[in-house]
């Protein structure tokens, strides 16, 4: 990874970023990644939350933040406003019936686990707590893990929550269909969209988008990660995300 200052942004539209300690502290969004947003927005740029938060979230975040689009539960839909309407969008149908499975074996190997806390505004993923309300260990993650995929379905997993994913989704995938809600098509958005993020589930993202930074608590998720980002910011989580947005402000300058 290069520093952050060796990012030429002169070209950048916009920037797609997850929320969950990248402009986050101990689950509170920072008073500056807040006022970096407001920033893009009074300048005219694209922002887009891509996050593993339900979407349920996705419509509040959409509805109530300076953001052009808010991508839900690691890309299975979106939601932005048009005028005093927000307007949401599924991709794919979740097969309820493999999560359920999934959800009755990890509680069978792991009896005290717990459900994210936010799962009941969720529609289209099952998310465990590892690192939210409780710190699972490493070995209870891997467990995790190793059950999802051996139903199936696909496992993703952040600083927070542990999914169970049953359809292709991704964040990346999610942020183009809302780029292009948005009048932003494909290959424009990889290439004038950038990605920032701090963890696994920030994968698909990182190896998509053409500009990609981490803010600095990337560091030690590094090893799950086969495309890490390619640059990093000096502060970690919104600090970091600030001094990001304060860079690309400075070079549209």
């Amino acid at each position: 990874m290069r520093p952050l200052a060796e990012l030429d942004a002169r070209g950048i539209e916009g920037i797609v970023f997850d929320v969950d300690d990248t402009i986050t502290r101990e689950g509170v969004v920072e008073r500056e990644a807040f006022d970096a947003l407001w920033a893009l927005r009074e300048r005219g740029m694209i922002a887009i939350a891509a996050t593993g938060r339900p979407l349920g979230w996705s419509d509040a975040i959409a509805g109530t933040w300076p953001v052009s689009a808010a991508v839900g539960e690691n890309g299975a839909g979106w939601a932005l406003r048009r005028g005093v309407t927000i307007q949401t969008e599924s991709f794919e149908v979740p097969n309820r019936d493999l999560l359920e499975q999934i959800l009755i074996a990890v509680r069978a190997a792991i009896p005290d686990i717990t459900l994210a806390r936010d799962q009941l505004a969720r529609r289209a993923d099952l998310a465990f707590d590892v690192g939210e309300s409780v710190h699972r260990s490493p070995e209870d993650i891997a467990r995790i893990v190793a059950i999802i995929e051996a139903h199936g379905a696909r496992a993703l997993v952040s600083t927070v929550h542990a999914h169970a994913i049953t359809g292709a989704w991704d964040k990346a995938k999610g942020a183009v269909r809302a780029a292009e809600a948005l009048g932003i098509v494909h290959e424009r958005a990889r290439t004038k969209l950038l990605f920032v993020g701090d963890s696994g589930n920030d994968a698909a993202a990182f190896a998509f988008f053409e500009h990609t930074v981490g803010v600095a608590n990337v560091a030690p998720h590094l090893g799950k990660l086969s495309v890490p980002p390619r640059f990093v910011t000096p502060a970690d989580r919104g600090r970091g995300f600030a001094e990001l947005v304060a860079h690309v402000l400075e070079a549209r300058h």
